[in-house]
C-alpha cells in the first residue's frame, strides 16, 4: 500500500530526519520519501503498518497534516 500525505510545518533538513524516523520506527514501513519544498510525505507500507497509525506519527512528531 501507499499513502501520499501533504504535511505542513516541515522547514529543514532536521524536521525531514524527525518524520523519516517517527514513521521509520512503524512495523511494516518499508519505503519514506520526505519532499520538503513540496511538502509532502510518500510512504510506502504492508500490515501491520496502517495510514491511521503513519498520520498519528506526523502529528505526534509535531506537524501538520493538509487535507
Amino acid at each position: 500500500m501507499t499513502a501520499h500525505i501533504q504535511v505542513s510545518g516541515m522547514r529543514c533538513g532536521k524536521c525531514v530526519d524527525k518524520l523519516e524516523q517517527c514513521i521509520g520506527e512503524i512495523d511494516g514501513v518499508g519505503f519514506i520519501d520526505v519532499d520538503l519544498q513540496g511538502g509532502k510525505v510518500h510512504v510506502e507500507f504492508e500490515a501491520p503498518a496502517t495510514h491511521e497509525l503513519i498520520t498519528e506519527a506526523i502529528l505526534d512528531a509535531g506537524f501538520e497534516i493538509n487535507g
